[in-house]
């Protein structure tokens, strides 16, 4: 056999030898724990809406935990962030996003910005998402990196959400990421009629419940028991 048939020979058993190693890495390392997490923890339980399963395919939660907890960014738990918060269980975040029923059109009121995640997560799937942290060296953390990975549809700001943002009021929906004892009265005021508000909401105990504001009041349901970080601020005067 030639030099050049020995050649020939071994670059083709190179290249069935890379078509049976699979494809390259793409540059997203966690893509596949990422997939995992959708069709295991989300879509094997009850989160159906197909939006929102796309949308938490799609943000890398990775990036919104510190460093030394990135590995375990997928897990089916919430993970500290510092400052004595918690960036949510993925399931949680899939539920309430799914509860709230978002729509390409409407502007979101979140309570809580925390890493960010959850804002991101709202960004994929409506027009304007607004959202207020109290603890400023998270909220600036959270603010660079919603920027750096390019989101123009989120306005986030340091403060006391209490108050709401009322600026920007009424917003389709409200979202609460820390539990006050009561939703205040401001947040509420500040919802659309039909929109609707969810929020963990008590002390030792906490329930999460969906607020629908009606052209009679609002009316509310207890959906889920929880445990989240307390909001704090007025929210515990």
């Amino acid at each position: 056999m030639t030099s050049y048939a020995i050649a020939f020979l071994l670059a083709g058993m190179l290249v069935i030898a890379c078509k049976q190693a699979g494809p390259v890495e793409d540059g997203d390392t966690y893509a596949d724990a990422r997939s995992r997490m959708v069709k295991k923890q989300l879509a094997r339980r009850d989160i159906v809406n197909q939006k929102v399963l796309k949308a938490m395919g799609k943000v890398e939660r990775h990036k919104f935990v510190p460093e030394r907890l990135v590995d375990r960014a997928y897990e089916d738990h919430p993970l500290p962030i510092g400052h004595d918060q918690t960036i949510s269980q993925p399931y949680i975040v899939a539920f309430m996003t799914q509860a709230i029923k978002p729509k390409p059109e409407h502007k979101v009121l979140e309570i809580g910005t925390g890493s960010g995640y959850q804002a991101a997560v709202l960004a994929e799937l409506v027009k304007d998402v607004y959202t207020i942290e109290i603890v400023e060296p998270l909220g600036k953390e959270a603010a660079l990196l919603l920027e750096s990975l390019g989101y123009k549809n989120i306005h986030a700001r340091i403060g006391d959400g209490y108050d709401g943002w009322p600026e920007h009021a009424p917003f389709d929906a409200i979202m609460l990421t820390a539990a006050p004892p009561k939703v205040p009265q401001p947040l509420l005021d500040q919802l659309k009629t039909g929109g609707v508000l969810i929020a963990p909401v008590g002390t030792h105990y906490q329930e999460l419940k969906l607020y629908t504001k009606t052209e009679d009041g609002v009316i509310s349901e207890d959906v889920l028991p929880v445990r989240f970080v307390p909001m704090t601020g007025k929210a515990l005067e």
